[in-house]
């Protein structure tokens, strides 16, 4: 796992598949676990995580690290990465062309993590990971099974930020992913056994 990992994240901090290559300053490779049981999957990078390397690290990432919190999960706990690697220029949603270009990282990262429940933080990485008509706003918390992995959206803290009056609805999903996590995951909480 270690060696295949390592390459793979060497491979991907030097990738110039599309334009984003430009204008980046830092590939985004993810953050966390890579054993962890769970996987949350953004967008893109945005300027903080541009500047950092490092994904969800401004004002959404505090908040994100506090949805976390709220369930007893930490960055420790998670992997956390997006479908594109590189910041959008002026965070614009990556285009087709860019997550295309981009997809394959991923879908490496979550064969090597293996992951047994998939969190789609906001639309764009619902519609690419979960089905192409995704509807954030009627979908949220609702749960899918794709080749074996629980998967489910949340609104992205960004969103949230900007309407905060979502965030009741958000808890619930968390909520909703923390009794997931006791049901099926057997070392994300270290209190429990499997099915304890």
């Amino acid at each position: 796992m270690t060696e295949a990992w390592s390459a793979l994240r060497e491979e991907c901090l030097s990738c110039r598949r599309c334009g984003l290559a430009e204008t980046r300053k830092n590939v985004v490779f993810g953050d966390g676990n890579p054993e962890a049981e769970l996987l949350f999957i953004g967008e893109g990078p945005g300027a903080n995580e541009d500047a950092q390397g490092l994904p969800f690290v401004g004002r959404a990432g505090k908040l994100l690290d506090d949805m976390l919190e709220m369930i007893e999960l930490d960055r420790t706990k998670i992997f956390i990465t997006n479908i594109v690697k590189c910041r959008p220029p002026q965070n614009r949603d990556p285009l087709n062309v860019e997550q295309e270009a981009c997809i394959d990282y991923l879908r490496r990262q979550t064969a090597l993590i293996a992951p047994k429940i998939i969190v789609c933080l906001g639309r764009i990485a619902a519609m690419q990971i979960i089905k192409p008509d995704f509807k954030i706003t009627k979908e949220h918390g609702q749960w899918f099974d794709k080749a074996g992995i629980r998967m489910t959206a949340l609104y992205h803290p960004a969103a949230l930020l900007r309407d905060p009056s979502r965030r009741p609805e958000t808890f619930d999903d968390l909520k909703a992913i923390q009794a997931e996590i006791r049901r099926i995951c057997t070392h994300t909480y270290p209190d429990q056994t499997a099915n304890g």
